[in-house]
This record gives C-alpha cells, sequence and structure tokens, in this order.
C-alpha cells in the first residue's frame, strides 16, 4: 500500500524513470551522453544543495515531514537531495529529445533577444526586492548567468533550451505543483511569503520558474561546453 511518507521520494523516481527508459532509444540514444551528463548534473547539484541548506536554515523555505521518508543530510531531506539529480535528468533528457524531433532552431534568431528580455526583468525585480532572499538571489543569479553566457560562451543552443523550456515547464509544474500542494492536503515543501513576491501559480511560487531554468540552463550549458571540448591529444597532433 502506497504510504504518504513516501510522496515525495515517489515524485523522484516517477519524473526520471520514463527518460531512463527512453534513454536507450537507438534513433536518439541519450545514454551516449552520459559520461558528461553526470559531471553537469553533479556540478549545478552541489551548488543547488548548498544554496538549499543555506536557505533552509535561514526558513525561507521548508518540508513536511508527512510526505517524508525522514532520512536527512543535513536540514535537507534525502528527496530532495534526489530532487537535484532526478530532476535535471528529466529536464535534459526533454531538451535532447526535443532536438531530435525538432530540426528547425525557431527560437535561435529570437535567443539574443529573449536573453536580454530576461536579464533587464531579472535583474530590475532582483534588484528592487533585494531584502526578500528568494526573489532577489534567484532573479540576480539567473540575470548573471545568462549575461556571462551571451558575452562570454555565446552559445548557439539557446534558442534551442528556450523552445525547449516551454516543454519543460509542463511536467515541471505538475511535479511543482504537488511539492507545494496542489491535490493532496498540505504542502510537502513549504515557502515564506515575506521573503518572496507572493505572486503564486496555482500553488506554485513565481519564483520557481526561474530557479528552474538557472537550474537546468546550468545543466545544459555545462553538457554543452563538455562535449564540445577539443581533446588535448587531438589538438597536440598524437
Amino acid at each position: 500500500m502506497f504510504s504518504e511518507n513516501y510522496l515525495y521520494l515517489w515524485l523522484d523516481i516517477l519524473s526520471i524513470s520514463l527518460p531512463l527508459i527512453y534513454s536507450f532509444y537507438s534513433a536518439a540514444p541519450f545514454y551516449k551522453r552520459w559520461k558528461h551528463l553526470w559531471i553537469a548534473i553533479a556540478i549545478p547539484a552541489a551548488f543547488f544543495i548548498v544554496w538549499d541548506e543555506w536557505f533552509t536554515q535561514m526558513g525561507v523555505w521548508g518540508f513536511n515531514p508527512r510526505y517524508l521518508s525522514g532520512i536527512y543530510i543535513g536540514s535537507l531531506p534525502i528527496e530532495e537531495i534526489l530532487f537535484f539529480i532526478c530532476i535535471p535528468y528529466a529536464c535534459v533528457f526533454t531538451y535532447h529529445a526535443m532536438n531530435y524531433l525538432v530540426k528547425k532552431d525557431w527560437f535561435g534568431p529570437y535567443a539574443k533577444s529573449i536573453s536580454w528580455v530576461l536579464i533587464i526583468m531579472l535583474m530590475t525585480v532582483g534588484v528592487l526586492n533585494i531584502t526578500k532572499w528568494y526573489t532577489g538571489v534567484t532573479f540576480i543569479l539567473l540575470a548573471v548567468y545568462l549575461l556571462v553566457l551571451q558575452f562570454v560562451i555565446k552559445p548557439a543552443y539557446l534558442g534551442r533550451f528556450y523552445f525547449a523550456y516551454f516543454f519543460i515547464l509542463i511536467p515541471f509544474f505538475i511535479v511543482n505543483g504537488i511539492l507545494t500542494g496542489s491535490f493532496i492536503d498540505e504542502q510537502v515543501v513549504w515557502y515564506n511569503d515575506s521573503v518572496n513576491l507572493g505572486i503564486r501559480m496555482g500553488t506554485i511560487p513565481f519564483e520557481d520558474t526561474f530557479y528552474g531554468m538557472l537550474l537546468i540552463l546550468m545543466n545544459v550549458s555545462i553538457l554543452e561546453w563538455l562535449e564540445k571540448r577539443k581533446p588535448i591529444a587531438a589538438s597536440d597532433g598524437h
């Protein structure tokens, strides 16, 4: 029988299960990207777990033990740690699948404009709400990351990322909706609305959309960078 204490754990498992199975689809084998993918998941996961621990201790958000297995690492339930592995895997798989299914880069010609709109909006709202920890930190970090991509990395994949992110948001909102109280009696993850804008999309804080974007964009950009590096031996002519 299903126990509500494992709800968050089941969300993690279900999020990664189908993408994991379809990673072996012969026409677009995602498993062949695993060599670099796990690094691209691990680096942002380490950053976000430290951030998560900090905000949990500050009371920016917290977790309802009713829906948890009871295993913790520091202040974080094991399910929250797994979130930063399972969700990025599923989302980067979606990005990979969309690149395979949709050959044309529809947003490519507009990627720079989209980035600038996001940067200006995020930086403005973030600075004006700098005392609201979730809003300020999330918006400013994403704006800075986009600036680095624009001026330093100058990637060709941003249009494809923005296009794929529209599709990523569908399962992302379903999972986040449940975590924030949709369809269940209480919230799995609660938020202190005094440190965010207080705007909810259903039960989901507005900031979650951009928190998720920063996480997945870091995964994708690190993966793309790792895959495009020239092997040292090849460059030396050996």
